[in-house]
């Protein structure tokens, strides 16, 4: 029965759209540059050049995100893309900045029986997540389904983003909000 168990586990870590800890088959790969390179090549949409995916983060749905060149996706970062047929991804444009502890979402559950459970709700439509190059992520941020961060725009550290920001724009708080344009 355990022989089994670790053959179907074998299985479906070698099949799975996802990267992080939970995937130990190959999240050891992630401790050595060349293999972290040959692994995310594998998985993601598109992995750019001097792009990083270092251990401790996850991506969920991974044949959905597409990292731009010099990239960085540290340690507690979550990427959360659709896995249904014609989901949404989450795009990464190039020299983009990213804190640790960074979440991205592109879909959320549906609430809106008050009879049902949540959990036997569903999800509700898949929305994309893009990060237009140049912008930068403080840690501990939220980016929300559907959001458009644009180019060279900065959210700040622990930001709860649920709509779009402009480009050269910063925005703080929960919900994010615009404090200043550069």
């Amino acid at each position: 029965m355990i022989i089994i168990e670790f053959i179907k586990r074998i299985k479906f870590w070698l099949k799975a759209d996802r990267l992080g800890p939970d995937i130990p088959l190959t999240y050891h790969m992630l401790f050595f540059p060349s293999l972290m390179r040959r692994i995310c090549r594998k998985k993601f949409r598109h992995f750019g050049q001097g792009a990083d995916f270092r251990p401790g983060a996850l991506a969920y749905g991974c044949s959905n995100i597409s990292i731009g060149d010099r990239v960085i996706i540290r340690p507690g970062t979550m990427l959360f893309a659709d896995v249904r047929e014609n989901g949404a991804g989450i795009t990464i444009e190039n020299n983009v900045l990213i804190g640790s502890g960074v979440h991205f979402y592109c879909v959320n559950h549906k609430f809106s029986d008050p009879n049902v459970p949540i959990i036997n709700q569903g999800h509700s439509d898949s929305k994309p997540v893009v990060l237009k190059q140049g912008c930068w992520i403080g840690a501990n941020a939220i980016i929300l389904q559907g959001v458009t961060v644009g180019s060279n725009s900065v959210i700040g550290a622990g930001c709860v983003v649920t709509k779009d920001v402009p480009p050269k724009t910063v925005v703080v708080g929960n919900p994010a909000r615009v404090i200043k344009k550069l």
